[in-house]
């Protein structure tokens, strides 16, 4: 397990204390692009024009293929032979893929395989609106079991609202909202993970997180002002705010979730999802702000299985202030999530990078 303990994001930026146990690869952050699982950084890369490129030319921004990764000798066999999705033995991770995101998706892949025991029972469940991205991940991972799945903008362009940040305000970000209908029915339970993360630690230590009668897990940051989530129209009418009446809602992230997608289809969250989003386009006056965050914190806060902070360290990403870098929360760290508007590649390739962006550099394949 990879435990990265307290960090000074702006005075001790080569202070970092790694422990590991001997079944992972120990690296340095001031090593982490040097790293044998990483890439080098290109400082003649410009990934801003990378980005502006139409959808047909993703073939020729290629990755390196990613070692083989095999279980423990100890993991599950397959029961229903090498590709089946209803396979229970596998643990089932969901995660978009799109050109912008592209680069942080597969690192996020590739670092969930690296640390996982049981890799060959990891099956992946890719939501695109392009569909020229399955030729990249089966060229980068060509042992992945995986499936993609098209998910049409159309079908929420006219709920959503506009953000802070247009990058929030993209379908592909809603997503995650119709998972229960487009994996199979066969699959009951799902990790959804953002493409700005790396996992670092075994998968199948949040995968196998007791729900108990809550329909998704997550980490809570109950010392959060939840008030600031929603509009003083929202709060200031009855009709709005008496949805948390009984509840004791606090904020979490939505980039990482264990989602019983059994419970979800039974009791219709993706309705009650959308009929929120419908409100906020229909009222006199907004009732959020923030994207496709508030109206999941409608339907769940306050009813959430809590899951340990270690699973999400989020906000690296400066929150949406440009050129902020943050540190870590105190305490251990099995994923660390980039939440916010810097990107970890895209700072490393203009060479103004956050100290804890070396720590994302290892799993990075990107490659001309």
């Amino acid at each position: 397990m990879l435990w990265i303990m307290r960090f000074s994001g702006f005075f001790s930026a080569a202070m970092v204390m790694i422990v590991l146990s001997p079944s992972l690869q120990s690296f340095h952050p001031a090593e982490a692009i040097r790293s044998s699982h990483g890439g080098d950084s290109d400082s003649n890369f410009d990934y801003k024009s990378y980005l502006r490129l139409p959808t047909s030319t993703a073939e020729k921004f290629t990755f390196r293929r990613a070692p083989v990764f095999r279980n423990a000798g100890d993991c599950r066999a397959s029961r229903l032979g090498e590709s089946s999705v209803c396979d229970p033995s596998l643990v089932h991770v969901a995660i978009t893929l799109d050109l912008e995101y592209l680069r942080g998706s597969i690192a996020a892949v590739h670092s969930v395989l690296q640390h996982s025991k049981c890799p060959e029972s990891v099956f992946f469940h890719f939501l695109v609106s392009e569909t020229s991205l399955e030729s990249v991940v089966r060229s980068t991972f060509p042992e992945l079991k995986f499936k993609v799945y098209y998910f049409d903008p159309e079908r929420v362009r006219n709920l959503i609202s506009s953000s802070v940040r247009q990058a929030l305000e993209q379908p592909l970000n809603y997503a995650r909202n119709y998972l229960a209908d487009l994996l199979e029915a066969c699959v009951n339970r799902v990790i959804y993970l953002d493409s700005d993360l790396v996992v670092v630690d075994d998968i199948s230590k949040l995968w196998s997180t007791e729900l108990g009668k809550k329909t998704i897990g997550a980490p809570e940051y109950c010392h959060a002002n939840f008030t600031k989530y929603f509009t003083e129209h929202f709060w200031s009418r009855p009709a709005f705010s008496g949805v948390f009446s009984g509840r004791n809602p606090c904020y979490f992230n939505t980039g990482v979730m264990v989602i019983d997608l059994a419970s979800w289809r039974r009791l219709g969250y993706t309705r009650r999802i959308e009929r929120w989003m419908e409100i906020q386009k229909t009222s006199a006056s907004r009732i959020y702000e923030l994207g496709s965050l508030p109206p999941f914190l409608l339907v769940f806060a306050g009813q959430v299985a809590p899951i340990e902070h270690r699973w999400n360290q989020h906000g690296l990403g400066g929150d949406n202030v440009r050129g902020s870098c943050r540190d870590l929360h105190a305490g251990p760290v099995s994923l660390l999530h980039w939440s916010g508007s810097g990107k970890p590649w895209l700072r490393l390739d203009s060479k103004q990078p956050c100290p804890l962006d070396s720590l994302w550099a290892p799993f990075d394949l990107y490659g001309h």
